[in-house]
């Protein structure tokens, strides 16, 4: 006798994840609803409440459409969960936080086929009649139910859906997406320049700068750690003091106090003395010249994750 597993999963395509269910505001009421209403939600965002998401603690990070994650405690109409794709030092299970349970759904396991990864910017998630259900945001990733010649049958939080092959990256697990050279980081992230900085931001709609890094290496294959602190510690450590030595592609880790202070930041080196990152709130995603920058004097660490 077979006896059925389910596990909770995201079932927006853009979750955000909150420290705590009071941190989510009236304004925020957009961003935690469903169907989430993302571009709503950020365009009608002023200035000083989108920074309070980082400055009042409000936000820790987001989840993708079919990201899986724990359920520890249900209150009210929110849950508490632990991101298990996430990792952190704050769970060794993965990142934790709160979502509105309007957000989750909980989804029996089936014998999956594999896996496929979203590989642009947004792809359509079609139903099964091929009808329009939902826009999935890069990086998003669904188990694989059966293929035709010109889709992928999906598992989703939805029900069974479509995916056009050629908008979408086949393996047989997360673990074994195709692991991509080093500069593919920096030539995917380059389709981001000019996307609004969004604290705790982990998709097309916004990154913050971990969430950059993040998610640039998860689509050449590498699940590092959440945010920037964690992920300044794991990888090959490269010499901060010898420039002639990074390579494109590189994370480059910054801190206060001329870099002696804790970690604060984190980019992609992109060749010729300058730097791919997602900046802070009021800034977009740019290249930066780092020498004469502010960021010059606080290089803390360099890590590298691709080869």
């Amino acid at each position: 006798m077979t006896v059925e597993k389910s596990y909770w999963a995201c079932a927006v395509k853009v979750a955000t994840v909150w420290t705590e269910p009071a941190s989510a505001r009236e304004v925020d009421g957009p961003g935690i609803s469903n169907p989430v209403q993302l571009v709503e939600w950020l365009e009608a965002l002023p200035y000083k409440e989108r920074l309070a998401l980082c400055d009042e603690n409000r936000v820790q990070t987001q989840l993708l459409y079919g990201e899986p994650v724990i359920v520890d405690e249900i209150k009210d109409e929110w849950a508490k969960i632990i991101a298990v794709w996430q990792p952190s030092k704050k769970d060794e299970r993965g990142y934790p936080g709160w979502v509105p349970l309007a957000q989750l759904k909980e989804i029996v396991e089936a014998g999956n086929k594999g896996i496929v990864r979203v590989k642009g910017t947004r792809t359509q998630l079609w139903d099964t009649e091929e009808k329009p259900l939902l826009i999935l945001p890069f990086n998003t990733i669904l188990p694989v139910l059966a293929e035709t010649d010109d889709f992928y049958k999906v598992r989703a939080p939805h029900g069974e859906g479509l995916l056009r092959k050629e908008n979408v990256q086949y393996a047989t697990s997360k673990e074994q997406l195709p692991r991509l050279p080093l500069e593919e980081t920096v030539r995917l992230g380059e389709a981001y320049l000019d996307l609004p900085y969004l604290w705790g931001g982990m998709s097309p709609y916004g990154f913050d700068c971990s969430g950059f890094s993040y998610n640039m290496l998860k689509a050449c294959g590498y699940f590092i750690p959440r945010d920037a602190s964690d992920q300044a510690i794991e990888g090959i450590e490269v010499s901060k003091d010898e420039p002639s030595s990074w390579k494109k592609g590189d994370l480059l880790f910054f801190a206060n106090d001329e870099g002696t202070g804790s970690v604060r930041h984190v980019g992609f080196y992109y060749g010729n003395g300058q730097l791919l990152h997602s900046p802070s709130t009021g800034k977009s995603v740019e290249i930066l010249v780092l020498e004469g920058s502010k960021l010059q004097k606080e290089i803390c660490a360099v890590r590298r994750y691709a080869v």
